[in-house]
């Protein structure tokens, strides 16, 4: 029963007229090969939907990024910038911008703005220290979706290759069952087991090859976003730090 399981249509590939095309081998090859074949499918096509999807998502983001910062610097004033966040809808740096304006709005109607928090002359205003958290953590937020499914992708090239191996071993196992239930070691009798174990592997590298490659473009990509939202956080603390200091003073000479 173990044998028909792992080897199904020996009979009929043994012989002289053996059909070595690629269709016929998975068509005959064993139960355990092709279970191994369809689940390193379904890697594969899961792998290049995520390429497709984060190639987009990180294309839009730096794009957009570029966009929103040139706006930044060349507006006037914050409400300004607001006013114009939905034409750069995508950009992690732009979310950052529109979380650290808002929580400005929350600090403005709870304590007056930042500069009515001035401890003492020299000291940091207490305002700048929830501002730096809400940025941190909206940055925070953004990396991790953007990260999102490189996991997937990851696991993929760790692991479909052992996959393929495992189809791999299958398939010369069937080989050498092969010899012994037909007497004779000729190429009739051991291609179909060595074929499928091929295939296998084939599948298990053409699965695992542009997961690994498509992991470390987009981890290099987001690592680049990744320093740009937190060097427009720094920026944008500094920049509201530095107003807050000019509007204290102005209070104090008044």
């Amino acid at each position: 029963m173990i044998s028909s399981w792992l080897l199904p249509g020996l009979k009929a590939q043994a012989g002289p007229g053996l059909d070595t095309g690629l269709v016929s081998i998975i068509a005959h090859a064993s139960t355990i090969v092709i279970f191994t074949l369809l689940l390193l499918l379904f890697f594969s096509v899961t792998t290049w939907t995520i390429i497709f999807i984060k190639w987009r998502q990180v294309k839009v983001a730096q794009r957009r990024t570029v966009s929103f910062l040139d706006a930044f610097w060349k507006a006037k004033s914050l409400p300004q910038i607001q006013s114009t966040l939905s034409a750069f809808t995508g950009s992690p740096v732009a979310e950052i911008f529109r979380l650290g304006y808002a929580e400005l709005g929350k600090l403005s109607r709870v304590g007056g703005g930042l500069e009515e928090s001035t401890v003492g002359p020299g000291m940091p205003f207490s305002g700048l220290e929830n501002l730096r958290r809400a940025l941190n953590r909206a940055a925070r937020v953004q990396t991790t979706k953007l990260s999102q499914s490189l996991t997937f992708l990851a696991t993929t090239g760790n692991i479909a290759p052992f996959i393929g191996l495992f189809g791999t071993v299958v398939g010369i196992m069937n080989a050498f069952r092969g010899i012994g239930v037909q007497g004779s070691a000729s190429l009739a009798t051991v291609a179909p087991g060595i074929s499928e174990a091929l295939v296998a592997t084939a599948a298990g590298l053409a699965a695992a090859i542009p997961a690994v490659i498509a992991y470390n473009f987009f981890l290099s990509r987001i690592r680049v976003l990744e320093a740009e939202m937190n060097g427009f956080a720094s920026d944008f603390l500094n920049l509201i730090e530095r107003d807050a200091l000019r509007k204290a003073q102005s209070i104090r000479a008044a």
